[in-house]
């Protein structure tokens, strides 16, 4: 099955077959693997723009094919105090650090990263408690990436860009 759309999160619709990513293969635009029916599916899409778990894609042949987000190792550091949390994003952001945020119901906060020994003690250091688990790694797509990390019905049908015009700034150099 050959895959060129992308419907964005449709609830509302209900998938053929699904295909389980992790988050390294749902950042590629051009992928091969198998649907949980075991047909081979062939991705061509526009690079640049993440799958979102729970996206669904139509093939050319009009089947409906629901991205599933993979378990794969992940750090999980943990804080209640907002601003040790804030430190940890900032240092991580820093590095450009592909990075999951989120909070949980008692109040406290946590982040996710792939395993890195350096990180994980700046993490420690900071004053974030850590364990390494397998979870479904959903990071931030980053501000000039046009999506979310998450999904929460977005429709990544429509396209965006980031307009830069140098005529609108003067330089003055003396």
């Amino acid at each position: 099955m050959d895959v060129y759309q992308r419907l964005g999160v449709k609830p509302e619709i209900s998938a053929d077959c699904c295909i389980t990513l992790d988050h390294l293969q749902r950042d590629r635009g051009r992928l091969r693997t198998s649907a949980n029916d075991g047909s081979e599916v062939r991705i061509f899409l526009e690079r640049g723009k993440p799958l979102l778990v729970g996206e669904l894609l139509q093939s050319e042949c009009g089947k409906f094919i629901k991205v599933v987000g993979a378990e794969e190792l992940v750090t999980t550091a943990r804080c209640d105090n907002w601003i040790t949390f804030s430190r940890a994003c900032y240092h991580l952001g820093n590095r450009h650090v592909k990075l999951q945020i989120a909070n949980n119901d008692e109040g406290g906060y946590w982040l996710r990263i792939t395993p890195d020994h350096v990180l994980e003690e700046m993490l420690e250091l900071l004053g974030l408690a850590l364990e390494k688990e397998l979870a479904v790694f959903i990071p931030e797509s980053g501000a000039y990436r046009g999506g979310h990390g998450h999904s929460h019905g977005h429709d990544s049908g429509h396209s965006h860009s980031l307009h830069h015009r140098h005529e609108q700034h003067e330089h003055h150099h003396h």
